[in-house]
């Protein structure tokens, strides 16, 4: 996009764009604008036509975002946000817009070790917003740089050969329980952590942090896990292991919520398996005061 078509973007065709992208088709798109489908399309090409690129391509009978298209979405989103809560602002009389915080999830990360983490950002405020986003820890990084987002909270910190220019800070680490579903639980809590090795077991997979922590114990331990299925999001393999198809492990800082939400025991607890979580972002200080509050209350209570 040259300097000469920024100017000349027109927010109203940006607006048609966000919505077909939004609503995934232009026909739903036509209701919400009182548009007819020539219209729409008709001002989506010279959108594509004032950025140079297209914004989306056919698959079969549904539209998809290019690229460029799904850039051109983020920011579209995060200027008609922005847009809404200043007309609520100046609904209000004041000046006072809510505070958000933009958070980047990695996939790898446990839900219940999210939620323990974000939850001191989300009192800090009046009428905190906040906003999480979910998708593989470089996907993230790329928004991050973007200005997409306030912060990425992952299992593993970025590569320094990263291209993106970040900053690693570590929010804490912990040791990780295993866990069973109670005949289970019963039958290799006798001689932990040795009763482990043939043990059936349903795991992260490979590309997580917390597999290679494991796997590295395993083969200091010469301890062979009996692999029942390996699973990518954590929330499905809590799930299979509360239904007896393996032992699973997770962070010990969870422990109490795991027992409680999936009704599982505790076989054991491994404190050298280390699992650490970061705040990931493009400043070396922290400056925004959800990060700051999220950063302080996993160091001084949550890790602790």
């Amino acid at each position: 996009m040259t300097p000469a078509s920024l100017n000349t973007l027109n927010f109203q065709h940006l607006l048609y764009f966000w919505v077909v992208a939004r609503e995934g088709s232009i026909a739903r798109a036509t209701t919400l604008l009182h548009l007819t489908q020539p219209t729409i399309s008709t001002q989506i090409k010279t959108l594509e036509q004032s950025i140079g690129s297209k914004l989306f391509e056919r698959r079969g009978r549904s539209l998809a975002m290019t690229e460029i298209g799904q850039l051109v979405f983020r920011y579209a989103d995060e200027i008609f946000r922005t847009g809404r809560e200043l007309t609520d602002a100046l609904a209000r009389g004041t000046g006072d817009v809510p505070t958000r915080l933009v958070v980047g999830i990695s996939d790898s990360l446990p839900k219940l070790t999210t939620w323990r983490l974000l939850q001191p950002a989300l009192a800090i405020v009046p009428k905190f917003r906040l906003i999480c986003r979910i998708d593989k820890t470089e996907r993230l990084v790329a928004d991050l740089a973007a200005h997409a987002l306030d912060v990425v909270l992952a299992d593993a910190p970025v590569s320094p050969s990263s291209p993106v220019r970040t900053f690693n800070h570590l929010l804490g680490e912990c040791g990780v329980t295993i866990f069973g579903a109670e005949a289970l639980a019963r039958r290799y809590r006798r001689s932990f952590p040795h009763s482990l090795d043939g043990a059936p077991f349903v795991l992260q997979t490979e590309n997580t942090a917390l597999r290679r922590s494991l796997d590295a114990w395993c083969i200091a331990n010469d301890v062979r896990l009996q692999i029942t299925c390996e699973v990518e999001d954590v929330a499905l393999l809590q799930v299979f292991g509360q239904e007896g198809m393996g032992l699973f492990a997770a962070p010990t800082v969870v422990e109490a919520q795991i027992k409680k939400q999936y009704g599982v025991r505790v076989v054991g607890r491994l404190p050298d398996v280390r699992e650490r979580f970061y705040a990931i972002t493009v400043e070396r200080k922290l400056g925004h005061p959800g990060v700051v509050a999220l950063s302080n209350a996993a160091r001084t209570r949550l890790f602790t």
